[in-house]
């Protein structure tokens, strides 16, 4: 072969700017010469050229080819092969994997039929950076289609997912198919609105999350959904599906005993099974499981009525519905000027009291509605300031209106004692007879 000064440098340019091992072949005889880049050849002698670029490339393919290419390549080599390849358009190209001083590079390898059809120029390109920058890409795209499908506050699959999960689903309904048994459960976070109200939405969020995983760890073979600030969706199939009922008593079971503990999150449920006779859309599923969470709600709301009177033959008479009613009205008025602190309220006719949510819930009280409720406090009192706090109970009881503002220890739900800075009033009826005592206390 006879190569030009001009040939040569355009060779070398493309070299160092673009590929790591260039090849030029004649087809006629199959000698060929190698211009190369020798940092990113094997350690081993090399060739710079030969007589047989097609044996020499079966020979010496093993030196720098990963063996799981190798079969791919050699076949590639194939004389024949090339030309058939080379027949269906000018440029051929593969990608292949190869292994340069114990380290795996991809290459790009580039076959150019030359315009005078005698020769190929064949290139080797390290497209190591470039398959890198693709695959961090790819992995990017994808951690952003999960992103976008999973809740940021909980880790669950969203209402982005939800959708497109149920129009799947909507899609093998409307084509027929025999679908797998299937139902819908439904989980509403009880009184979220109250607590964001009254202990801040960080105290919110962490109900959402304690919500989430109590009903991930019920239902742990079904996919789950947050759909709504306080709503989760689980769609149940196959072994969760087969456990339903059992699953869903548990989740009711652990409810009330949050409720009544007030160490949990309380989660309303609802589950509808898939007819395919009358449903023609997962959402006439949801619609059933929706409407049972709601009963479910309403149920576990009244437990805090029912316990309230856990009491009641410790009095003689029960407080009547006006009564109750009326004292909620104060509570509230009190409780939307309290600002901070905990909010208490008692009816001293009946010995009916109702106290504020973070009070039962960081003391462990029962319920927030009690009779007798001076003598439920008193257990949690500290012994060495029940004195101070039997005087001001005896003041308000006696009818005086002006409570002094008391110093006194109380024992919280984990066993610690907080100091309480207790400021009370007491309201008279229009004869002059104490009423209503009511307070506020605040944690020193």
């Amino acid at each position: 072969m006879y190569f030009d000064y001009e040939t040569n440098n355009l060779i070398a340019l493309s070299l160092a700017e673009h590929y790591e091992c260039v090849y030029l072949v004649d087809l006629e005889t199959d000698h060929y010469i190698v211009f190369s880049n020798n940092e990113s050849l094997p350690d081993s002698d090399f060739p710079e050229g030969g007589d047989d670029f097609f044996a020499d490339a079966k020979k010496n393919a093993g030196l720098f080819i990963h063996p799981d290419d190798l079969e791919f390549m050699v076949k590639l080599y194939n004389k024949d092969e090339l030309l058939l390849n080379l027949s269906k358009d000018d440029v051929f190209t593969t990608i292949f994997r190869a292994v340069v001083n114990g380290k795996i590079f991809h290459m790009r390898h580039i076959v150019i039929m030359c315009k005078d059809r005698k020769h190929i120029v064949c290139c080797l390109e390290n497209i190591e950076e470039e398959i890198s920058r693709s695959e961090e890409k790819e992995r990017d795209l994808q951690s952003a289609k999960r992103m976008a499908r999973l809740d940021e506050l909980t880790g669950v699959r969203n209402s982005n997912a939800y959708r497109e999960y149920i129009l799947a689903i909507d899609s093998e309904i409307r084509s027929g198919s025999e679908l797998s048994p299937f139902g819908i459960v439904m989980f509403d976070i009880n009184d979220l609105k109250l607590i964001n109200d009254t202990r801040g939405h960080s105290f919110g969020y962490e109900v959402i999350q304690r919500a989430s995983r109590m009903i991930c760890d019920i239902y742990k073979h079904s996919p789950i959904f947050r759909v709504g600030g306080d709503e989760f969706v689980a769609v149940l199939t196959e072994h969760d599906y087969n456990q339903r009922d059992d699953l869903i008593k548990k989740l009711r079971e652990e409810s009330i005993a949050n409720r009544r503990s007030r160490s949990g999150p309380v989660v309303a449920c609802g589950m509808a099974i898939f007819d395919p006779e009358k449903d023609h859309s997962v959402d006439s599923v949801y619609t059933r499981a929706d409407k049972i969470m709601y009963e479910d709600k309403k149920d576990l709301k009244s437990i805090n009525a029912r316990d309230g009177f856990s009491n009641i033959k410790k009095i003689d008479a029960q407080i009547s519905d006006d009564r109750r009613r009326l004292l909620d009205g104060l509570f509230g008025a009190m409780y939307t000027i309290a600002g901070e602190g905990y909010v208490y309220l008692n009816d001293m006719k009946y010995d009916f009291s109702r106290w504020s949510l973070p009070l039962v819930d960081d003391f462990g009280i029962e319920s927030e509605y009690m009779y007798h409720a001076d003598r439920i406090w008193q257990e949690y009192i500290h012994p060495d300031d029940m004195s101070a706090y039997r005087d001001a109970v005896d003041a308000v009881l006696s009818g005086d209106a002006v409570v002094r503002p008391i110093l006194y220890r109380a024992r919280k739900k984990d066993g610690t004692y907080a100091l309480l800075s207790t400021r009370g009033f007491v309201l008279s009826d229009k004869d002059g007879n104490p009423e209503y005592f009511g307070g506020i206390m605040t944690v020193k």
